[in-house]
């Protein structure tokens, strides 16, 4: 089998370089596709340092990969050659377990992330299971879509699985990159949607998204005016918040929803839980259905990612660019191998 080009961090918070390998023989349930775009995730960074503790090197990011099928595996279903495709965070699940028999393969104990132990899109060509390879709606800009397949779907998740109507009112914490699709999402279901930030300067960003409010975290009594008026506030951000302030702004039944990374403890009191009836939970991306649906959606609503493009071969720029929190509000890679 050909070798496959890439970057690849070789230990924790070293740029990334070139980097070769073989990928060996394709297996029977594989599909290997051609990159044309990968968005570059915060997630990626993470990997790159080992802020997780997950890495194993060389490390070869990218996980919101969009291109076309160059091989198919003999057991592969539903795919076909020259297919405009994508991969999100899985590459792979168990297929047999529990989680998986019941559609939930996001949730299989035994998935294959993307790029843990797997190289991911920052590459020629990249392998995934055919359940986890999924096919692209026609109208969708292949361009922009990769952020779709992983900060996209972390914020559509909630909205599918815990039964979000339209007459509900939506918070959204953090204007960035999850944020600003999250507001696009709500939206675009039919929600009220007030979005949260810390910075004064996002306030018009916000609203021209979509929000219909937008509200400091800094603010204490901005927050205290909004108590009660939320049926689900979820939280894109990866740092401590006002757990106690935010906790108060929903409304009995009300659900605080946690997609950011945040490493610390959240301190979060027992007793505003117990009075409120109210629900603390979080979800990694979805499932290949959940996919899908959100794909569908997104086509449907005309949602795309706002997104700034770097070649690959710029990698390292462009993670400069993310760790310095200038991006607005993805970053999509362009592959340009010779």
């Amino acid at each position: 089998m050909a070798e496959i080009r890439a970057w690849a961090s070789k230990g924790p918070k070293q740029k990334l370089e070139p980097f070769v390998f073989n990928p060996g023989a394709l297996g029977v349930d594989e599909v290997e596709i051609t990159v044309e775009y990968c968005g570059l995730c915060h997630s990626d960074l993470s990997m790159i340092n080992n802020d997780w503790g997950l890495s194993q090197y060389p490390v070869v990011p990218g996980h919101e990969i969009v291109g076309r099928i160059t091989l198919l595996g003999s057991n592969v279903k539903g795919l076909q050659l020259g297919q405009k495709v994508g991969i999100g965070w899985n590459a792979g699940s168990c297929m047999h377990c529990h989680e998986c028999i019941e559609g939930n393969h996001n949730l299989c104990l035994s998935a294959q992330p993307t790029i843990v132990s797997h190289h991911g899109g920052f590459a020629e060509r990249v392998r995934a299971h055919w359940i986890w390879v999924i096919p692209l709606p026609d109208t969708l800009d292949t361009a922009t879509a990769g952020p779709l397949l992983c900060g996209g779907i972390t914020v559509f998740s909630p909205l599918l699985t815990f039964g979000i109507k339209p007459t509900h009112h939506v918070g959204i914490v953090g204007i960035g990159g999850l944020g600003h699709m999250g507001i696009k999402f709500s939206k675009a279901w039919g929600c009220e949607v007030t979005a949260f930030t810390s910075t004064a300067s996002k306030k018009n960003e916000a609203k021209a998204l979509g929000a219909h409010h937008v509200v400091s975290t800094q603010d204490h009594d901005a927050l205290t005016k909004i108590a009660s008026s939320l049926d689900l506030l979820i939280v894109t951000v990866n740092v401590p918040m006002d757990w106690t302030g935010l906790l108060n702004t929903l409304r009995p039944n009300g659900r605080l929803h946690v997609v950011g990374a945040v490493l610390e403890p959240m301190a979060i009191p027992a007793i505003n839980l117990i009075f409120g009836q109210k629900s603390v939970s979080g979800s990694p991306t979805g499932s290949p259905a959940a996919l899908s649906t959100m794909l569908a959606f997104a086509a449907r609503h005309q949602i795309a990612p706002q997104v700034e493009f770097f070649l690959l071969s710029q990698v390292n720029e462009a993670l400069a660019h993310l760790q310095a929190g200038k991006a607005r509000y993805r970053i999509v890679l362009q592959a340009d191998f010779a």
